[in-house]
């Protein structure tokens, strides 16, 4: 089984001769941009639905392109990406005339005479950088929320996930002009060039690393920014947790897309009291579902591929380095290189100096650490960066809500994994390292919107406290500030 294909990177001569063209189709947008500016919801809408369209239209061909980009299993592929993106579109095309009605906010003492209300305005051009591991999700979702608000947008999709990239194009280029709405191919180089445009908006989703250089070329330009990042989500299993129920979502929600998804579960810290139990059904769902033995796991077709051999050979070492600092591989560890190949693994008793334990995995391994106190648990994820995402099992609801309480992280699920990403009405995003700003429906509508404020006055009583600051102004200005104290 060949390693998934890989576009070289571009020539520097090329990246040169790109440029005039990247330019001139974002200097096409720019009358598009100050046109929809005053675009009414059922413009927006039909640039939606022609979109989710558009994307239903072509699911055979997303299916074969994510199969042959890192062997994708075709319900993955509907769940993680058609049904996130016809999700958001049917949201979008329910709630948009109530996401852009103006909110009339109250007054005050002062401002009597003066209606204020928000207006939710286009942001302009911008720009969504999207990575490989879900292109489809990550590329059209922003989209249909930057189409809602009322702007124009040009897409950098990953390099690593060539076919469904190819698919991507077609879908962009038959759906709508490209003073609308561009794709645009390339490596790194390319979206270098993008980045030093000054955009209105950015939206990133990648890796903290890639999120600072995003932040800073943004600043360049003052340009506003979305990032979604990523970070080591951990996992806390307690003694009171549904211990088949947490196996069982644990394993489906760490595995899928074989680990590489930015909020599954990175680690799990399991009660001293149930850990035998937890360890041990693990082995036997790893079993179950993907096979009870190396050839069996090698050709599930329930198991991703990883991306390419440079990522396999790091998520290789990572495994490497844990088992010979004295991890005990509980289930899993085989790596076929060649196949980009790493089977569903469990690692227990890992050492907290492992590079596993510092690193993003974002491959199919699965430290497991014990614990015997609450407070060890809190004090190791405070002194990591603030995760994407923490998971919580238990029936004790007191200490559940310690948990909350003491940590931070960009969202939470209690006996549950991964669903706060699903959940239409919640916004999803990170804190510091793990990201800046919040998308999904309304939330994602926002971050594509300036919020301008609007003092609508009919009677200007702020006239009273107009210079010249006579005797009369000022004992007025001190019989106002007496009745705020």
């Amino acid at each position: 089984m060949n390693a998934p294909l890989r576009s070289e990177a571009v020539p520097m001569q090329m990246i040169e001769a790109t440029k005039p063209a990247i330019s001139d189709m974002f200097a096409s947008q720019r009358n598009t941009a100050l046109r929809w500016r005053t675009s009414a919801a059922a413009e927006r809408i039909e640039r939606i639905r022609r979109l989710r369209d558009a994307v239903q239209k072509a699911a055979p061909a997303i299916r074969l392109a994510a199969a042959a980009d890192f062997r994708k299993p075709e319900a993955e592929v509907d769940l993680t990406e058609l049904f996130t993106v016809v999700a958001e579109a049917n949201m979008a095309i329910r709630r948009l005339k109530r996401w852009m009605k103006p909110q009339k906010v109250s007054t005050s003492l002062l401002m009597l005479g003066t209606q204020g209300r928000v207006e939710y305005q286009p942001r302009g051009r911008c720009l969504i950088v999207s990575p490989w591991n879900y292109p489809v999700n990550l590329s059209f979702c922003p989209l249909i929320l930057a189409l809602a608000a009322g702007n124009t947008a040009i897409i950098k999709p990953s390099e690593l996930t060539p076919h469904l990239a190819a698919v991507m194009q077609g879908i962009i280029d038959e759906t709508f002009p490209a003073d609308e709405v561009a794709l645009i191919q390339g490596d790194a180089e390319v979206a270098k060039v993008l980045l030093s445009l000054p955009f209105d908006h950015i939206f990133f989703t990648g890796s903290p690393a890639l999120g600072k250089q995003v932040m800073a070329a943004a600043a360049r330009n003052l340009t506003s920014v979305t990032l979604e990042l990523g970070g080591k989500s951990p996992t806390v299993v307690d003694a009171s947790a549904d211990l088949v129920a947490a196996v069982n979502n644990i394993c489906w929600s760490k595995f899928m897309n074989n680990g590489q998804t930015c909020v599954a579960p990175d680690h799990v810290f399991v009660h001293e009291s149930i850990a035998d139990a937890f360890v041990e059904g693990m082995r036997a769902r790893i079993t179950a579902v993907y096979g009870s033995d190396a050839s069996a796991r090698f050709n599930s077709p329930d198991l991703a591929r990883i991306v390419n051999a440079r990522h396999t050979a790091r998520v290789r070492h990572l495994l490497d380095d844990a088992s010979a600092r004295g991890a005990q591989i509980v289930v899993g560890g085989e790596v076929v290189e060649e196949s980009c190949f790493i089977s569903p693994t469990v690692l227990d008793r890992v050492p907290v100096d492992a590079a596993i334990m510092r690193e993003e995995i974002f491959g199919p391994l699965l430290p497991v650490i014990r614990f015997s106190e609450l407070d060890e648990v809190i004090e190791r994820i405070n002194a990591d960066e603030k995760p994407l995402a923490l998971y919580l099992w238990g029936r004790d609801r007191q200490r559940i809500r310690t948990l909350l309480d003491r940590t931070s992280s960009g969202g939470a699920c209690v006996n549950n994994t991964v669903v706060q990403v699903l959940h239409p009405n919640l916004p999803f995003g990170g804190v510091n390292h793990s990201g800046l700003g919040s998308t999904h429906g309304e939330f994602g509508f926002r971050a594509f919107s300036h919020p301008r404020a609007i003092a609508d006055t009919r009677i200007a009583l702020v006239s009273l406290f107009y210079a010249p600051y006579t005797a009369r102004v000022r004992a007025l200005i001190r019989l106002v500030l007496r009745w705020m104290a």
